[in-house]
C-alpha cells in the first residue's frame, strides 16, 4: 500500500516573503486531500497505526520563497498535441503577472530541444498582450518535440538564463525529464523549481483523477462514434469501425462508449480478445440487428499484430495499426463466409488532439495554471499539479511516473462499459 512519505513534496527552503495576491482565501501548508475516500480502507492504515496517504492541497500561500521582483520563468511544452496547451501557457503568463508582478517569462521552443543550445532556439518573451487569445487556438504556440536532451546542457541554459522557475507541460515521459532537471539542479545547489503540468490525452497518469484535454477528446471521438452508427445504419450488414488514441490505456474509448451507448464493442489495451471471437460475435450481431460499430483504442490488440521493435523518439515501441488490421481481417473473413458487409473506418485521432479546448477543459486547464504558480512561487519542485477528489493537489513527480494508470477490468468503469456495449466476455 501506499505510504504517507511517498506523497512529501519537496521545497527549495523557507518561506520569507509576503504573497502580493490580495482579495483570496490563502491555503494552510496543512491543508491535505485524502488519497482513500472509503472508510474502510482509511481503517486499515489507522489500525496499523499508519498515516492514511495524502496529497499536500494546491492554491496561493500567504508567504512565498520567491521574491516576485526577482523571479524569471521558463516554460516547455512537449510530447503530442493536446486541447488546452495553450491555455495551460496563457494561464501560467497572466497568473505570474497579475497575481505575482512578474514579468520574465519566457518560452523555450519545441520542448526541452529549447533548452539545448545546439539547435538555435531562441527563447520567446511571453507577455500578457503575446497570449491574450492563444486559447482561442488548438496545439501549442511554442511548438512540441519528443526525445531525450542531454540533462546537464539544459541546466547550464536554465542557470545562464538566470531562471527561477521551469514549467513543464507534458505526459509522463516529459516528467521524467522534468524530474531528472530537478535532480541535476539539486546536485549543483540551484534554487530552481520545476514544476509539471501533466498533459495526456489519454488520462494516463496516475494519482490523477483526470487530466487537461480528456473530457474534450471524448466530446470529439462522440462525433466520430455518431458517425459510424449512423454509417453502419445506411446500409445492409453495416458496420462502423473508429480507432481512437490509448496507447496503453483505454479510458478516452470507454468513456466514448459511456457517452455514446449505441456502440457494440469496445476494444481497449488492458482487456484481450482474440480476433476468432470478436468475428464470431460480430457474425451474430450481424444476424440479430444488421449494423455494429466497433470502438477500438490504438493500443488494443497488439498482440494480434507482428511484433516490432522499432520506437519513437521518446523511446516508445511503434504500435501497429489495429484499426487499419482489424478493417482488413474483417472484411476478408465476411467475404470468405460469402456473408455481405458493408464497413466504414473511422481514424480521428489527429483532428481530436488538434482541437480547441471544450469550456469544461478551459476552466480546467486555467486553474491547472493557476496552481502550478501557486506552487512554484512557494518553492515546491519536483511535482506535478494533481487533481483527485475534485480537489487541486500537489503530486510528486516520482510517484505520479512510477507506473500508468490503466482502467482495472474488474472494476466499475469497464463493467459500466460491458453493460453499455453488451458484448460480454465472448469475444476472449
Amino acid at each position: 500500500m501506499e505510504q504517507a512519505r511517498d506523497f512529501l513534496i519537496d521545497r527549495l527552503g523557507e518561506c520569507t516573503y509576503p504573497s502580493p495576491m490580495q482579495g483570496t482565501g490563502f491555503i494552510d501548508d496543512r491543508a491535505h486531500i485524502l488519497l482513500h475516500s472509503d472508510l474502510d480502507t482509511i481503517r486499515t492504515y489507522l489500525d496499523a497505526g499508519e498515516e492514511p496517504p495524502r496529497f499536500e492541497a494546491a492554491g496561493p500561500r500567504e508567504r512565498l520563497y520567491f521574491n516576485p521582483a526577482r523571479v524569471a520563468c521558463g516554460i516547455v511544452t512537449c510530447g503530442g498535441l493536446c486541447p488546452g496547451i495553450n491555455n495551460v501557457i496563457r494561464s501560467i503568463v497572466l497568473s505570474l503577472h497579475h497575481h505575482y508582478g512578474v514579468d520574465e517569462v519566457y518560452g523555450f521552443p519545441y520542448g526541452f530541444e529549447g533548452l539545448e543550445p545546439r539547435y538555435g532556439h531562441r527563447p520567446v518573451h511571453l507577455t500578457p498582450e503575446l497570449v491574450e487569445h492563444i486559447h482561442e487556438m488548438g496545439g501549442t504556440i511554442l511548438g512540441s518535440s519528443r526525445g531525450h536532451q542531454e540533462v546537464g546542457r539544459m541546466v547550464d541554459t536554465l542557470a545562464r538564463l538566470g531562471m527561477s522557475v521551469l514549467f513543464c507541460i507534458g505526459g509522463d515521459g516529459t516528467q521524467r525529464g522534468a524530474l531528472a532537471i530537478d535532480a541535476e539542479a539539486k546536485r549543483r545547489g540551484l534554487k530552481l523549481s520545476v514544476i509539471g503540468i501533466p498533459k495526456t490525452i489519454d488520462n494516463d497518469i496516475s494519482f490523477m483523477q483526470t487530466t487537461f484535454g480528456f473530457e474534450t477528446a471524448v466530446s470529439e471521438a462522440r462525433l466520430a462514434t455518431s458517425a459510424a452508427h449512423a454509417e453502419a445504419l445506411g446500409a445492409r450488414n453495416g458496420v462502423g469501425l473508429v480507432k481512437l488514441m490509448g496507447r496503453e490505456s483505454g479510458f478516452i474509448a470507454a468513456s466514448t462508449v459511456l457517452v455514446d451507448n449505441q456502440v457494440n464493442f469496445c476494444l481497449i489495451p488492458e482487456a484481450r480478445f482474440t480476433l476468432e471471437g470478436l468475428l464470431t460475435a460480430l457474425e451474430r450481431r450481424l444476424a440479430e440487428r444488421n449494423h455494429a460499430v466497433i470502438v477500438v483504442a490504438e493500443g488494443a490488440g497488439q498482440e494480434l499484430l507482428p511484433a516490432t521493435n522499432e520506437c519513437d523518439a521518446s523511446g516508445n515501441v511503434k504500435l501497429g495499426d489495429i484499426g487499419v488490421f482489424l478493417r482488413g481481417r474483417i472484411c476478408a473473413h465476411f467475404k470468405e463466409i460469402g456473408m455481405e458487409l458493408n464497413l466504414k473506418y473511422i481514424d480521428p485521432s489527429y483532428m481530436i488532439r488538434s482541437r480547441q479546448a471544450n469550456p469544461h477543459d478551459s476552466a480546467f486547464c486555467l486553474l491547472m495554471g493557476h496552481n502550478a504558480v501557486h506552487a512554484a512561487m512557494s518553492g515546491r519542485t519536483g511535482m506535478i499539479v494533481g487533481y483527485w477528489n475534485h480537489e487541486f493537489t500537489h503530486v510528486p513527480i516520482a510517484l505520479a511516473v512510477r507506473e500508468r494508470k490503466r482502467i482495472d477490468t474488474g472494476g466499475r468503469v469497464w463493467s459500466s462499459v460491458l453493460a453499455a456495449t453488451g458484448q460480454g466476455t465472448e469475444i476472449v
